[in-house]
């Protein structure tokens, strides 16, 4: 181990997250993550060609993340989102329960689907807008596409962007991987749903004052697009085909619609892409990859467990939890994986479970927690304390439910 090496490592690894953190116009991640990568190159961290191979082995991932948000994007401009919250508060009626119910529902659908970037920043405004409009308190919405949009990204490997590294360190199909992730999804789901009702009684209780009853037109297109997009990832896997495929059709034909229409400029969707972001994640891997290398990659093999028996696959979902709140769950994924891929699929999916469902136990656990807060406003946002009081009533739960769910899976 070089002390030296790793001490640089982990300091440009903090740097890093703390720009995520905060999240300054003036000092975006990727201006920290980037230059801080190079440095590591620089000072001999990290070997030039394992840099360039890590950065070109997440460009696939990164880039089809990049067409996930353009789909999200486009389809929120052509009313989807409007659509499905006004759809979803028709059906409550004058019931608060049953509006949480079907904003739970509706939240896991576009978090698998969509991805939970599109939940957070998507989703979460058009939620709270009709939650103000029924004149009912937002605070259990809120905590519903906050927290589903970190659980409910188990389901499909574009869900999450940690879905999309441990989908390619499994080696396993699309349809595979969905179906040992259903199990987990479902729990996941249900616990959120069962828990935020008990905690939240007492504003769901409060009646209902002004109920929807009008619904916008369905968006058409945008409806059958996103619904033939998720078939293709099924009929692309079976052909051995990349999923961003289907995904890029999808844009191709909202783009084309927007841009004729003038509902969308070039100039929007450059910025739906988010290209900073994609940066800071080739850098972020680079960082993560020193750090592994000077010390982190040794500590990780002896901690976990080997096996693929329940208990082992618990003690893994829970430290990659554990690790996700301490590092943010995108580095702890990246470091994680290279480990639990060893073992073969089994463990890579546990790790995804704690990665996934651990940040609801703190803000830092993951950047949608992050934006999530900005989301919704000061006024509304929890402070940090309530945050986590209400993750640790449902992230041990959920940990425990899916990876059992998971282990049963893998039993079939």
């Amino acid at each position: 181990m070089d002390l030296l090496a790793l001490t640089v490592s982990v300091t440009v690894l903090i740097a890093t997250l703390i720009a995520a953190a905060v999240g300054h116009s003036r000092v975006p991640p990727a201006l920290v993550a980037v230059p801080g990568a190079a440095l590591l190159v620089l000072v001999g961290a990290v070997g030039e060609p394992e840099a360039e191979t890590a950065m070109w082995q997440i460009a696939p991932t990164v880039a089809f993340l990049v067409v996930v948000l353009l789909l999200a994007h486009l389809a929120d401009r052509e009313g989807l989102f409007r659509w499905a919250a006004a759809l979803t508060a028709s059906r409550s009626g004058s019931s608060p329960r049953r509006l949480l119910a079907r904003v739970v529902v509706l939240a896991a659908v576009v978090t698998a689907v969509l991805s939970l970037d599109a939940t957070v920043v998507l989703l979460t405004p058009v939620v709270l807008a009709v939650a103000r409009h029924m004149r009912v308190p937002v605070r259990p919405h809120a905590y519903a596409t906050g927290h589903l949009a970190n659980s409910a990204s188990l389901l499909l490997p574009v869900s999450n962007l940690t879905n999309l590294l441990a989908f390619a360190a499994t080696g396993l199909s699309f349809l595979h991987f969905t179906g040992l992730m259903l199990g987990p999804w479902l729990v996941a789901v249900a616990v959120e749903y069962v828990v935020l009702r008990r905690l939240f009684r007492a504003d769901l209780a409060v009646p209902v004052g002004d109920p929807v009853v009008e619904v916008p037109p369905v968006p058409a297109l945008a409806v059958t697009v996103v619904g033939l997009v998720v078939v293709g990832f099924a009929v692309a896997s079976g052909l051995g085909l990349s999923p961003v495929w289907p995904a890029v059709a999808g844009v191709v034909v909202l783009a084309v619609r927007g841009l004729v229409r003038r509902t969308s400029r070039l100039t929007d969707l450059v910025q739906a892409a988010d290209l900073p972001f994609a940066l800071f994640v080739l850098g972020l891997a680079v960082v993560v990859l020193a750090v592994l290398r000077n010390g982190l990659e040794q500590l990780l093999t002896t901690v976990l467990p080997d096996g693929t028996g329940l208990l082992p696959l618990l003690a893994v979902a829970g430290i990659a939890a554990v690790l996700a709140n301490l590092l943010n769950n995108l580095p702890a994924t990246l470091a994680l994986l290279p480990v639990a891929a060893v073992g073969g699929p089994a463990p890579v999916l546990a790790v995804l479970i704690g990665v996934n469902v651990g940040p609801n136990l703190t803000y830092v656990g993951s950047l949608a927690n992050l934006l999530w807060r900005r989301v919704i406003g000061r006024d509304d946002a929890p402070s940090g304390t309530r945050f986590s009081a209400v993750g640790l009533a449902t992230v041990p739960l959920i940990l425990l439910g899916s990876t059992a769910a998971l282990w049963l899976a893998l039993q079939i």
